[in-house]
């Protein structure tokens, strides 16, 4: 009998992604492998990009076109971002 290996695979989430930061802003968009693009309520898009790391946490990097950043981690919880001036940004993905 041939044994075949399986390969679990353990992508990285995708889906509708929404933020809310200091102030009740709000930033959300959807995501394209490992590609996000957000829109706050401004209308600035935020281009980000996801990385998994070895010990099974995912980490969030954004970007908009002033050069602002938003950068943070992800566990069986939740998102969880800060910026430059280290407001916290709290998310989830649906």
């Amino acid at each position: 009998m041939v044994y075949k290996r399986r390969r679990t695979h353990y992508g990285i989430p995708g889906g509708f992604y929404r933020f809310e930061g200091p102030g009740r802003r709000t930033v959300y968009g959807a995501s394209d492998g490992d590609f996000i693009r957000l829109r706050d309520q401004e209308g600035r898009e935020w281009r980000g990009s996801v990385e998994k790391m070895a010990d099974g946490t995912i980490r969030y990097r954004f970007r908009d076109a002033e050069g602002k950043t938003v950068s943070g981690i992800s566990d069986s919880y939740g998102i969880l971002l800060r910026d430059e001036r280290g407001n916290t940004w709290h998310g989830f993905i649906d």
